[in-house]
């Protein structure tokens, strides 16, 4: 999850709402030279707001949130409750957190959908989707946090997140009467010079020059003075500005005295050409794919396992370039005894990119706009509709209401064990990498997306949810052709209309075939009839199209056919820790079947990973889903469009 920051703004003190006002994120560049555009954000309000960005420790919910040019004001409500207990003291401790100004920021926890990498080396993130709003200790956004920041955390500093091969420092300490200016060091390669440090500064006084000229411009065209926002931001970019002159002169100062201390580098010979070059270290990594550096971690535990030598030990030898494993490995903690699975305490930052490598490639990853929401917190759903009618002049008005109740989505778990040989893991090449990170994701992968449509799939309490489609009347496909489908999409349609459900913003989940089939009809012209979608999916009449090889009929394709399933993306919700657990052993006995699903049909078989060579990976994810309203979701059975 990607992270950028802003502080809060309370506009008044009433205990009895818990009411705070600010600005969750602007499109000023923040201090690793990324933008989050504001208009770009995709979000459903109500939103969580958590505490410190811990998925456990809710606190309230962001009950107004709307994008602007110049930032996303935003509204949020801290919850009161008046039973002893732990919820009770953390909800108070975050309000009084608030008041005193000991937590003075806000932090959005969002995934990105669409950026762009820009002249000078950051991102601008154009299209993301917002998950949830933080109270946090330690802000990132340059323009509006640092005059009241006391110290930083470098583990918070990246303010989003992809950035992961240097520290970032500030130049500058943080006093109470001047505001400093955030300029970037990475102390991987030595310090920029002080012509650097005026060029970036520079830069940056230019560019906050630019947006006060903006804001003052806007008020003007629309012949009015500046509002609340404007004049807050208008006002910190003065402040910036000053700031950053102050700064220059000091640099000035220091390269003028820098430039008279110099001497020329003595190159008389070659024993002190090498002490001038002394000092400076220029290190360069080869970039990896997702994932690969967490199927490292799993591969040199495994070697670890057999050997008897350090893992971090395996890391340095066969990875020099990427020393960060090595440092990670020896800080690794080994639970259990020899004869049971060991858990490997991953970093964030390796979990979190095998998260991204396989999120992408399952159905619930690729749908957007489904609603987020925290485990084990209660989530009120509507369950009927509301309906209001014309009355005449003095007429009593009819009186209706919506019924409504509330859901908890808990803890589930889905897990997957693949087994690993010899071979496969001491290969030192990227393909065999590569395919330690496939099978850790696909033992996932499978099983999440078959679960997450199967309409045979029901509840197991305490266990698994059911899938979205369990318990849904299909409907019937009616034939092949191209009139049979738009028939039965006008039908399965009705069904939405009928619950009073929109339908403008459906997706749609289908097999590779039929996806195939529908891009392939054509008109009596010879024109397809459906030009945006393909196997690898698109749209139909506007609807989003998720293609997913999961997407199994019950026996026979030819004979069933398949299904095809319509749904509301904002009536699912998701309950989602963002993380993945990897454990392995070389010792342990597993029990293997040809029918995981259904342990009862399946024959067992007991094999000893020590006996055959192998060793035994272990993924596990938290994940739930539920259904807002029964009716979100609706699907065609026995497609056979061709």
């Amino acid at each position: 999850m990607n992270r950028a920051y802003s502080m809060i703004d309370i506009k008044s003190i009433k205990e009895d709402e818990r009411l705070i006002e600010g600005i969750a994120t602007t499109p000023s560049t923040d201090r690793v030279g990324d933008i989050v555009e504001s208009m770009g954000a995709k979000f459903n309000v109500p939103m969580p707001l958590l505490w410190q960005h811990k998925s456990d420790q809710p606190v309230g919910h962001v009950e107004y949130a709307k994008p602007g040019k110049s930032g996303i004001p935003f509204k949020a409500r801290i919850a009161k409750s008046n039973e002893p207990g732990t919820l009770k003291d953390r909800l108070d401790e975050a309000w009084q957190s608030i008041k005193l100004k000991l937590v003075p920021a806000v932090s959005i926890g969002f995934s990105i959908k669409n950026y762009e990498v820009m002249k000078e080396g950051g991102w601008r993130i154009k299209e993301w989707d917002w998950l949830e709003l933080s109270l946090v200790t330690i802000p990132a956004n340059a323009d509006c946090t640092i005059d009241r920041i006391k110290s930083i955390d470098t583990a918070m500093l990246a303010a989003t997140g992809h950035k992961q091969n240097g520290v970032r420092l500030l130049s500058a300490g943080v006093t109470a009467s001047r505001k400093p200016v955030m300029i970037e060091e990475i102390t991987v390669t030595k310090s920029k010079t002080y012509a650097e440090q005026i060029t970036a500064l520079e830069a940056s006084r230019q560019a906050k020059s630019a947006r006060r000229e903006e804001i003052q411009a806007k008020a003007s065209e629309e012949g009015r003075t500046k509002d609340e926002a404007e004049q807050v931001e208008f006002d910190d970019l003065g402040n910036s500005i000053r700031t950053i002159d102050r700064e220059l002169v000091d640099l000035n100062e220091l390269e003028k005295a820098n430039r008279a201390a110099a001497v020329p580098a003595d190159g008389s010979d070659q024993k002190a050409a090498a002490a001038a070059r002394a000092g400076v270290r220029v290190e360069t990594k080869r970039n990896l794919k997702p994932g690969i550096m967490l199927a490292r971690f799993a591969i040199a535990k495994a070697i670890s396992f057999k050997e008897m030598v350090p893992a971090s030990e395996i890391a340095r030898q066969r990875w020099p370039d990427h020393p960060e494993l090595e440092t990670e490995l020896k800080a690794a903690v080994a639970a259990g005894s020899s004869t049971t699975l060991a858990t490997l305490v991953q970093p964030t930052v390796m979990a979190s990119e095998m998260i991204e490598y396989l999120w992408h490639r399952t159905i619930v990853g690729r749908i957007a706009g489904l609603r987020k929401v925290p485990f084990n917190i209660k989530v009120p759903r509507q369950t009927s509709v509301a309906s209001v009618s014309w009355v005449g002049e003095a007429a009593p008005k009819p009186l209706s209401a919506f019924a409504l109740d509330t859901v908890s989505l808990g803890y589930y778990k889905i897990a997957g064990i693949v087994a690993l040989t010899d071979e496969i893991v001491k290969f030192s090449s990227p393909s065999a990498e590569e395919m330690v990170r496939d099978e850790l994701a696909n033992a996932i992968i499978m099983l999440m997306d078959h679960d997450f449509i199967d309409p045979e799939k029901a509840a197991v309490a305490g266990v698994s949810p059911a899938s979205i489609t369990n318990g849904v009347t299909p409907t019937a496909a009616t034939g092949t052709a191209y009139s049979n489908f738009a028939a039965d999409l006008n039908t399965t349609l009705a069904l939405f209309d009928a619950a009073r459900i929109d339908t403008s913003n459906l997706a749609i989940v289908m097999s590779t075939r039929i996806a195939r089939s529908l891009g392939m009809m054509l008109n009596s012209l010879g024109q397809p009839l459906f030009p945006n979608v393909s196997s690898t999916g698109g749209t139909v009449q506007g609807y989003q199209v998720v293609v997913s090889g999961n997407v199994d009929a019950t026996g026979d394709v030819a004979a069933n056919g398949d299904n095809i399933i319509f749904l509301k993306p904002d009536e699912i919700f998701l309950a989602d820790d963002g993380n993945v657990s990897i454990d392995i052993s070389r010792e342990a006995s597993v029990q293997m079947d040809g029918a995981p699903d259904n342990p009862a049909l399946a024959t067992t078989i007991t094999i000893s990973a020590f006996q055959h060579n192998l060793a035994l990976v272990r993924a596990e994810r938290y994940c739930n889903w539920l259904k807002r309203r029964a009716q979100a979701v609706q699907y065609i059975s026995g497609a056979k469009y061709a």
